[in-house]
């Protein structure tokens, strides 16, 4: 499939998202992570692996450890949750919100076993910060390095999907780990 059909199915997907159903993927998407952080040890959750190359999961994603997906999630979530919240608000994209999509998303190498509650409480803030929002549809725009420009209600959904990519990297870590 090329990327312009890929483009256009998102970007459709979305258009057809409810606020509501993207914020609910959300909440399960989470139960899904911290259900593979459990019985997780510290050593465990902090093993690097290799992951065979994924949909979604970039050359410099691909050797990380579960804690460092957990991290990488929650920063981006952060991102979108202020990029949602601004434009809804007609603000100018500021702090979280222009965050380098290259540089400024990937994990430290310390990540520890505190990032899962560091990604539930950034799922949480999204979903009680976006359910207390007016209008997401047919706000500001902001551009999405991949699929063009996004109002609020687009990076929501987007919330949702990024968390949704890489669960299969973050089973296929956590299965290593717990094996190891």
């Amino acid at each position: 499939m090329s990327n312009l059909m890929i483009k256009a199915a998102v970007r459709t997907l979305f258009t057809f998202t409810s606020r509501e159903k993207a914020l609910e993927r959300s909440t399960i998407l989470l139960g899904q992570y911290l259900r593979l952080a459990e019985g997780l040890s510290e050593k465990g959750g902090q093993l690097c692996v290799e992951v065979p190359p994924m949909r979604g999961v970039d050359e410099d994603m691909r050797r990380w450890s579960f804690f460092m997906i957990l991290e990488h999630n929650a920063i981006v979530n952060r991102s979108i949750t202020a990029s949602v919240v601004q434009l809804a608000n007609g603000e100018v994209l500021s702090g979280p919100a222009t965050i380098d999509v290259k540089k400024g998303v990937m994990p430290s190498g310390a990540a520890d076993k505190s990032q899962v509650g560091l990604l539930a409480d950034s799922v949480t803030n999204h979903i009680v910060s976006v359910r207390n929002l007016k209008q997401l549809r047919g706000t500001r725009t902001s551009p999405h390095p991949i699929f063009g420009n996004f109002d609020a209600h687009k990076w929501n959904c987007m919330f949702a999907f990024h968390l949704g990519l890489h669960l299969p990297q973050a089973r296929y870590v956590a299965d290593r780990a717990k094996a190891e």
